[in-house]
Parts: structure tokens; C-alpha cells; sequence
């Protein structure tokens, strides 16, 4: 049972004083370059009479904004105008014909999703850094994981003390985007293969990209002495393969049972991530949780599978107004508990809608001056 609109509204009141505090207008903490497949990636070897020529710094910039300057550490350089790379990787061929999905065209190759990433991530430092700055002038940190008695419909929240802030993130579509491995699947058919994504976490680390955003939200994060952890349920007997997958992608430090936590190290081999949230919350304060799953957030709404009931407890319970102040969500079309669904679950009968000027749809009518 979903409370009352003016429970609701008591919930909301209840929930934003907890998170309370000044707000400050967002950071930009990356450029629009950043976007971009750099063509300097990988620079093409010059040689001038035998010598190689002396590495260039990498592009940076300062940004003006009204909290001050912002050095901006993932600003690359545009495409050439072509569009073709002065020398182009060697990358597979992908086969005659394939056409890409289209989650993955709007996740992994669109501007509006990387600009919906960057968003989010902006979203996150701006908190971030009012919750530092609460901790720093005396006021009380609180935590966003919900404790194991908390409920969607009462949320209670585990304990923070002077525990050391951090902000906890799901790895995959959330810091880290899988444009290897999605390349190969497009190619691909067939179902999800448990033992091919496997493969995967053991060989594709130096196959992925940072989502736009993260790196220079996350370095800004520790700057001000919050630690970012890593819950993800990749597998703990890949520890060392993810660990270089978030250091090469400039997302680290991530260590294996201090900033990085991955299915098996609670114990059992569920991908539910709760009972490794409780232990993180045991050594830090959480004052954010960032995934592109709702499980990324809280077990509780894998509870039922139904998309119209996650959709509510998403938005009508008592923890709808924690979206954007300490639960931040990545967009994520490609794969996952998402992408459910039946045509009446997504379409409510009652706002559906027939063109009055397709004669195929619109309802028979019987003419006047052909009754007999």
C-alpha cells in the first residue's frame, strides 16, 4: 500500500531535512571534450632524424565558474574535421551488415547520454562537497544506506557517527562503460553468456572507458577527504583484472577489500549487494550512492520484479526525494532490470490514444444515409 499524497509530502519534508544543508551551484568538473574520441589517443611515432619527438602535455583548461577557477584534467582535443584519426587503431572488423542496438547507439555513442552522465556526475560533486563542508564546520554527516530494519515506505538509515565520509558506485555502465565487450555482443547472438562475461572481467581491462564525468567528479571527491569505494558484482576472483580496469580508466585508487568490493567477498555468491553495503557502511559514513540499477541503491526494490511496482517504489514512497541528494542514477538502455516490461505495464490503458485520422484505427460508425 503506497501512501497518501500528504504522507508523501510529510516523507519528503522528513527525508530533506535529513539531507539538508547549503547548496552551491554545480561544479563543471569535465569538458566537452572529454566526450570525444580523441584522435591523440594514440599518437603516431614521429621521427626527425632518428629521434622521436618530445611528448606534448596533454590539453587542460581553466574554468571560470562562480565558486572560482577549475582546472578541467579530461579535456582532450576534437576529431579532426574528417572525422578519420591521423592513423586509426588497429581494431577488429565488425562483421558485413551489423547494425548497432539501439540502447547501445544511445548509450555508448550519443552526446545527450554522455551529456546525462556528466549531469549526473556534476549533481554528485555539488552534494558531495556541501556534505564535506557540513562535516568540516561541525554539523552532522547522514548516511544514505538504508539500515537493515529500513523499508521503502519507512526508511531508516545506518548510523554515521565520525565515521570517514565516502560515496560508494556501482563499476559497470556506472563508472566504467564496456565498449569492448558491447562491440563484440553486438556482433553476436544468443542469449547472455555468464562464462563469456567471465572471459570478459579477466581480458578486457584495457577495453573500457571512463563514463563521462566520473574521473574528474570522483578526484574532486577525494580532495576534499572522501573516499570513493567500489560495490560491484563482478566476481572476486577477478579482483586484480577489475582493479587495473578502474586504475587505467583514471577512475582509482580502487584496492580489493578497501575501495573495492565484488561479489563473493560477503560471503556468498548472490548478486544482491546489500549485505556488502552494510559492511562498507560499518567503516564509512555513505553520503552517496551512485549505479544504473535500482539494486545499486537498495535490494529492496528487486523485491518485486514487476516494472509498474518498481516504477512506484521508485517514485511514490518515502524515499523518492533521495534522487539527486544522495542517490544518483546513470542511464543505463543497454541491459538490466530496466528493461522490463509488458505492453500493458508500460502503456496504462487509460492513456492510450487513437489517431482520429487513421479510418484503420478509428472506431466503425454507422452512416445516417445508409440505413435502410
Amino acid at each position: 500500500m503506497m501512501p497518501s499524497a500528504s504522507g508523501r509530502l510529510l516523507g519528503g519534508t522528513v527525508a530533506m531535512a535529513l539531507l539538508s544543508g547549503c547548496v552551491a551551484a554545480a561544479v563543471p568538473v569535465v569538458a566537452a571534450g572529454g566526450i570525444y574520441k580523441s584522435s591523440q589517443d594514440a599518437k603516431k611515432r614521429k621521427r626527425n632524424r632518428g629521434r622521436q619527438e618530445a611528448p606534448q602535455p596533454a590539453p587542460s583548461a581553466t574554468v571560470q565558474t562562480p565558486e572560482g577557477q577549475w582546472q578541467v584534467t579530461q579535456l582532450k582535443q576534437l576529431p579532426s574535421p574528417s572525422g578519420v584519426p591521423d592513423q586509426p587503431p588497429v581494431t577488429a572488423t565488425p562483421a558485413a551488415g551489423v547494425a548497432v542496438p539501439p540502447g547501445m547507439q544511445y548509450l555508448y555513442g550519443s552526446g545527450e547520454a554522455a551529456a546525462l552522465s556528466v549531469q549526473a556526475y556534476q549533481a554528485l560533486w555539488a552534494y558531495v562537497r556541501n556534505r564535506a563542508l557540513d562535516r568540516k564546520t561541525g554539523s552532522s554527516a547522514w548516511s544514505v544506506v538504508l539500515s537493515r530494519d529500513g523499508t521503502l515506505a519507512a526508511p531508516k538509515f545506518t548510523a554515521c557517527e565520525q565515521k570517514p565520509l565516502a560515496v560508494v558506485l556501482d563499476v559497470d555502465e556506472t563508472a566504467l562503460l564496456n565498449l569492448g565487450y558491447e562491440a563484440s555482443d553486438a556482433q553476436r547472438q544468443g542469449a547472455y553468456d555468464e562464462k563469456r562475461w567471465d572471459r570478459w572481467e579477466q581480458t578486457g581491462a584495457g577495453k573500457v572507458s571512463a563514463v563521462p564525468g566520473a574521473v574528474d567528479a570522483l578526484q574532486a571527491a577525494r580532495r576534499e577527504g572522501v573516499t570513493v569505494v567500489f560495490n560491484s558484482n563482478r566476481l572476486a576472483a577477478n579482483a586484480a583484472q577489475t582493479e587495473a580496469a578502474l586504475n587505467g580508466a583514471g577512475l582509482g585508487p580502487a584496492e580489493h577489500g578497501k575501495t573495492l568490493w565484488l561479489r563473493g567477498d560477503d560471503g556468498t555468491t548472490s548478486s544482491a549487494k546489500d549485505e556488502r553495503r552494510w559492511q562498507i557502511a560499518e567503516r564509512y559514513c555513505v553520503i552517496a550512492l551512485v549505479g544504473d540499477q535500482l539494486g545499486d541503491f537498495t535490494d529492496l526494490f528487486n523485491k518485486d520484479p514487476n516494472p509498474v511496482m518498481r516504477r512506484n517504489a521508485a517514485t511514490e514512497t518515502m524515499i523518492a526525494p533521495l534522487w539527486g541528494a544522495g542517490w544518483f542514477m546513470l542511464p543505463n538502455p543497454v541491459y538490466g532490470s530496466g528493461l522490463k516490461g509488458s505492453f500493458d505495464e508500460v502503456f496504462p490503458a487509460d492513456k492510450r490514444w487513437n489517431d482520429p485520422g487513421d479510418a484503420s484505427a478509428a472506431p466503425a460508425r454507422l452512416s445516417i444515409d445508409a440505413a435502410p
